[in-house]
């Protein structure tokens, strides 16, 4: 296990939408727990591979208040997502120093693949859904600032620039 380094925006990775994560390997297992490092270490509530180079649609959350609880997924997708909507400040180890108040569904249903390669259906409420929901954006290629308005978004990648 390693606390790995995350790529810096503008890295053309962060802007690529990963590969289907394949079979569950003892390779994987290891990226995995790498990744959990990795977001302790900044702290952060979650982590999706691409943003420390793997491009395999591989992601790790963990919003809980006692940590420890990371929730591995593999290949992740939204099935249901709430209309209410929650506005969380959201920011990224990639562009480091700069964060946004993004609005996104405040409930989602995620179907993954576990550490056992089985298919689970799993609800994420309040931050562990803004966490999932954003993991997922980095897996096909989002960045949170991508839900901005243009002028928000420009101002906020000037900031990231003048910081750098």
């Amino acid at each position: 296990m390693a606390v790995r380094p995350c790529i810096p925006w503008p890295d053309p990775r962060l802007r690529r939408a990963a590969a289907g994560a394949g079979e569950i390997t003892d390779e994987t297992l290891s990226i995995w727990d790498d990744m959990v490092d990795t977001m302790e270490a900044m702290p952060g509530v979650g982590l999706a591979a691409p943003q420390i180079g793997v491009m395999l649609r591989l992601a790790v959350v963990d919003a809980s208040d006692a940590r420890g609880q990371a929730v591995r997924m593999a290949d992740p997708e939204i099935l249901h997502a709430s209309v209410q909507p929650r506005i969380h400040e959201e920011a990224s180890p990639n562009l480091p120093g700069v964060s946004a108040k993004i609005a996104r569904p405040r409930a989602v249903t995620v179907r993954f693949r576990d550490e056992t390669g089985t298919w689970r259906k799993r609800d994420f409420v309040g931050l562990w859904a803004t966490s999932v929901q954003h993991q997922i954006d980095h897996l096909d290629g989002r960045m949170y600032f991508d839900r901005l308005g243009r002028v928000k978004r420009d101002m906020l990648l000037r900031r990231a620039a003048k910081r750098r």
